[in-house]
């Protein structure tokens, strides 16, 4: 590369940042190591990080800054995340299918025993119930939010393909799953995007379907056949971790709406875990492993590479009803034994040194 004349050195201001109002002109393509390039007229202002003598009150998440009078390279991240109590569903009962966010969340179906069509909505202290499913089942799944949600699969004798639709008040019934199936997994954002996967007809299966809000089509398999497994994320990108095989398996597959690729394994292998997140930022909570398979109250957080171990559950089980994200998760009810216990995830961010000099 040619070698450009001018002096940087005033340009770079007290603040930080690189004032390029002296870069008048043009430099030309032959001052560029791919010569290809067309003239260069102008510079973007070039921003380091800002410098502060006090912390900022309110910081966003992900910001950095640099605190000139404690000396010290800081950023507001994500702490350390907790489990606490919160209210309890009408009906105790697991398997179910559920939706939303921590604070607006939707429980439906599942097993008491026995089966029921029960449908309950969460407002982040109390669970309220609503109209039923049109079809009460357990081992069944569900995705979407506390006014637009889709149910679908369950039952064991005999199977169901059965989906039904949520529009905040009644459930409707809709075009069938293209196979019945249950303890299968599924997400989506809200009742005319879903994707589910695995599950049993049996024997286990990797059948994958999608839903454009009319109809599912089926789409590429998963890469290891399983049932029971835990999932986060959209239909077109989406996360499915462990499930059971012969035994319960910490698999992690992710899907970028084509196809299906296997990346790092939970640290615990478990069927029926709790799930909430997006694809590169998940939370797997509770299920069951071992030989017998017991209960579990392990937590892990995905950070789009690997799982991570964080704080347990107060009360382990398997089955639950799932919502939120990975920084504000809800698990409600589940078993051994069954139970309506709900319990609120809260990570918050926290204010760090990334260095002093």
């Amino acid at each position: 590369m040619g070698t450009i004349t001018r002096s940087f050195a005033n340009n770079i201001t007290s603040g930080g940042t690189f004032d390029a109002t002296d870069l008048t002109g043009t430099i030309p393509a032959t001052n560029i190591a791919d010569a290809s390039v067309t003239n260069i007229t102008a510079v973007p202002s070039l921003t380091a990080v800002s410098t502060v003598a006090s912390d900022p009150p309110s910081p966003d998440a992900g910001q950095v800054w640099y605190n000139t009078t404690d000396k010290a390279l800081r950023a507001y991240i994500a702490g350390a995340g907790s489990w606490a109590s919160g209210g309890s569903l009408n009906t105790a009962r697991s398997k179910g299918g559920s939706g939303g966010t921590q604070t607006a969340a939707l429980a439906f179906g599942g097993e008491a025993p026995p089966d029921t069509g029960a449908t309950e909505s969460y407002n982040g202290s109390t669970w309220t119930e609503l109209n039923d499913l049109n079809t009460a089942r357990s081992f069944m799944e569900g995705n979407g939010t506390q006014t637009s949600a889709l149910g679908y699969g369950g039952g064991i004798s005999p199977l169901k393909a059965v989906t039904e639709s949520w529009n905040g008040t009644s459930w409707t019934e809709v075009n069938d799953l293209n196979t019945a199936r249950f303890g299968l997994g599924g997400l989506g954002a809200d009742n005319t995007s879903a994707l589910a996967f695995a599950g049993s007809f049996p024997p286990q299966t990797a059948v994958t379907e999608l839903w454009n809000g009319t109809s599912w089509t089926e789409v590429n398999d998963l890469n290891t056949a399983r049932d029971y497994p835990g999932g986060a994320g959209i239909a077109t990108a989406a996360l499915a971790f462990g499930g059971e095989i012969v035994n319960a398996t910490a698999v992690t597959e992710s899907w970028n709406g084509t196809s299906w690729t296997e990346v790092n394994d939970l640290n615990l292998a478990r069927g029926a875990p709790g799930g909430a997140g997006i694809q590169t930022l998940a939370l797997a909570f509770g299920g069951e492993g071992g030989s017998p398979a017991t209960p579990k109250a392990n937590t892990e957080e995905w950070n789009g590479t690997s799982w991570a171990e964080v704080a347990d559950l107060a009360t382990a089980r398997r089955f639950t009803f799932s919502a939120g994200t990975q920084a504000s998760a809800l698990a409600a009810g589940g078993q051994e034994p069954v139970t309506a216990v709900t319990e609120e995830w809260t990570q918050a961010n926290v204010t760090t040194d990334l260095g002093v000099s």
